[in-house]
């Protein structure tokens, strides 16, 4: 299974038993292109897409998530299918969870330990290469001494947030002097690494989001995050995790690796946004990255990334039926 990335403007349809994308050619041709859709796990929709019922209901036979992308291809949504593998107990075990103080702040705590974690590996891994990051790394060593003390879930998101002012300020190191990075700017971002960051964690969100589905966890039920409207929390949770190996490595590689360059950006006083061409050469690292494959320790095999977000649901699932204490994902790479 793997993940089909539509960047084109154009109509999604189904004819009998296969979706297609419809485009025109810049002499005006209509042409068809065929989407394997017994191979698809996930579709992102980059273009302007137009579709109907009828694919819809296509999409949720076949267990397909679409994630939609706005103008500026960030993350304004998804389209998630009828849960195929519904268990009532599972579900009663997830909201004991959340119910239990004490049960939640055990989740939570070690999703920021998980977190923390992928933050010092990163910041370690470039010290360890002649970066000047020693007064950082100490700092996040500093707030992540607190998590085990922590008594509400908003205290955890509290440290969670100071370990990554530190870690950002680090990045004006990491990635050198063409790209300077003061703060961390969300709506709009207003510089080059804080479009990349946005643009990045909101593909890590719905990749999270799409391993959820293809288990029998519930992804309005969270633990760190608290559960609200018009959002999946839980595909928040597992985003901390794994957001340091996946987005940031991503950007890290992309900036120092000149693959992606100032004028890759579409930039203004009040906003900044990648470019289609800096949006291509992003999803095709980010792809690539989630394919990538280590040798996981514990089970001796190889797993992809994109693997690694689903044994972490299935993880949740051993704590909440009591096979097994959750412990959150911890690189040793």
């Amino acid at each position: 299974m793997r993940k089909y990335y539509i960047t084109r403007s154009g109509r999604l349809a189904r004819q009998d038993n296969t979706l297609y994308l419809e485009t025109e050619t810049e002499d005006g041709k209509a042409t068809k292109t065929p989407i394997p859709i017994e191979d698809v796990d996930a579709l992102y929709l980059y273009g302007e897409i137009d579709l109907n019922t009828r694919l819809l209901n296509f999409l949720a036979q076949k267990n397909v998530t679409a994630h939609v992308f706005n103008y500026y291809r960030y993350y304004a949504g998804s389209y998630y299918p009828r849960e195929y593998l519904n268990s009532g107990y599972l579900l009663v075990q997830q909201v004991a969870n959340y119910q239990s103080k004490k049960k939640r702040l055990v989740i939570a705590r070690e999703l920021i330990q998980a977190a923390a974690h992928g933050i010092q590996r990163n910041v370690a891994y470039y010290q360890n290469r002649g970066k000047q990051v020693a007064q950082w790394a100490e700092e996040i060593a500093r707030q992540a001494e607190a998590i085990e003390a922590a008594t509400e879930p908003a205290e955890l998101m509290g440290i969670e947030g100071r370990m990554r002012h530190q870690y950002y300020e680090a990045f004006n190191v990491i990635v050198g002097d063409d790209f300077p990075f003061e703060k961390r700017v969300k709506r709009p971002p207003d510089n080059p690494v804080n479009a990349m960051i946005s643009f990045g964690n909101s593909l890590c969100y719905a990749a999270c989001l799409s391993e959820i589905y293809r288990t029998q966890l519930n992804p309005l039920i969270s633990y760190l995050h608290e559960p609200g409207e018009r959002r999946f929390s839980l595909a928040l949770d597992l985003s901390e995790v794994f957001k340091p190996i996946l987005v940031d490595r991503t950007i890290f590689k992309l900036l120092n690796q000149k693959m992606i360059q100032l004028d890759d950006f579409d930039q203004d006083i009040n906003y900044c946004y990648l470019k289609e061409k800096g949006r291509k050469v992003f999803l095709k690292e980010w792809d690539e990255r989630l394919n990538t494959t280590i040798q996981h320790r514990r089970l001796n095999r190889k797993v992809s990334y994109q693997r690694l977000i689903r044994l972490e649901c299935y993880k949740l699932i051993k704590h909440f039926t009591e096979m097994e204490a959750y412990e959150g994902f911890r690189s040793w790479w």
